[in-house]
């Protein structure tokens, strides 16, 4: 079956109602249906539970407290590198930003222009830069950690469809992240401008940030946006590792960095798996 026919059905069902219905399920207290959900949960995607730092299934009161665990201290060490993974998961694709055609999957291109919600001067920064694009399955740790040290400068949230984000889908829907709706957080760091999307997928009842809190719902037909002023008392700067947001239920991340000499860590490869810390890519 190809991919494009596999993914027929996804433009057919209520995407947006089911996300909907799944984001209030996961937020309620069941208690004992709660715990039996969980459990099976754990079973289905081999989920690592001696890493959490609460290991105890049946004190989670719901899903998303379940789903959004912290990790036990130490138990994702950083590596000695420029960037790091921010997040446990898999490799999309990465590589180089061909003008303003980042590349999905074969035959799929979108621009950084349609990621970013239409900024074409934000996207301009990124012309012939450098992309990763990186995939959080079920199973995965989900909250989104620092690449680098960072201030944030604006936050945009870019309405948009709730295709699935799974490898089948990239491969089948054309410019499936610049259509799915997405959080873009534009930091500044020591190598200049770089770009953190958050996107959002069926079930993905919604994304937060450490400095906002949950940022969808609402969910408008409307991009809003944050300014994030270099203020001393009020600037927003965050550290390499350090939690920056999270999903309820897993999605993708699609990171951008202008054009320079960076140097992706020679071990990436698409599909590989990645965990949180490790070396992504280098300067110089």
């Amino acid at each position: 079956m190809s991919d494009r026919f596999a993914v027929l059905p996804q433009y057919l069902f209520p995407k947006q109602a089911l996300t909907s219905f799944a984001g209030f399920v996961a937020s309620r207290e069941r208690g004992w249906v709660t715990t039996e959900i969980i459990r099976r949960f754990v079973a289905k995607y081999r989920v690592n539970m001696d890493e959490a730092l609460n290991s105890d299934i049946a004190s989670y009161l719901t899903f998303n407290d379940f789903f959004t665990r912290a990790l036990k201290p130490g138990a994702r060490p950083l590596a000695a590198a420029d960037l790091v993974s921010p997040v446990d998961g898999a490799i999309s694709q990465f590589g180089a930003i061909e003008k303003d055609q980042i590349f999905q999957a074969k035959g799929h291109h979108y621009s950084t222009t349609a990621l970013v919600g239409g900024d074409a001067a934000l996207a301009a920064h990124y012309q012939d830069g450098h992309f990763a694009t990186l995939y959080l399955s079920p199973r995965d740790y989900h909250r989104i950690h620092m690449p680098c040290d960072g201030r944030l400068t604006r936050m945009i949230h870019v309405p948009g469809e709730l295709f699935s984000v799974n490898p089948v889908t990239a491969r089948g829907v054309p410019g499936l992240f610049a259509r799915n709706e997405r959080v873009v957080c534009v930091f500044e760091s020591a190598h200049g401008p770089f770009v953190l999307v958050l996107v959002g997928a069926t079930i993905v009842g919604s994304m937060a940030t450490v400095w906002h809190g949950v940022v969808n719902p609402p969910r408008g037909k409307t991009v809003r946006q944050w300014d994030y002023p270099n203020e001393p008392t009020s600037a927003i700067r965050l550290k390499q590792g350090e939690e920056m947001g999270r999903f309820l239920l897993g999605s993708t991340v699609v990171m951008l960095f202008p054009n320079g000499p960076l140097q992706f860590n020679p071990e990436w490869a698409p599909g590989r798996e990645i965990r949180l810390g490790e070396a992504m890519a280098t300067y110089g």
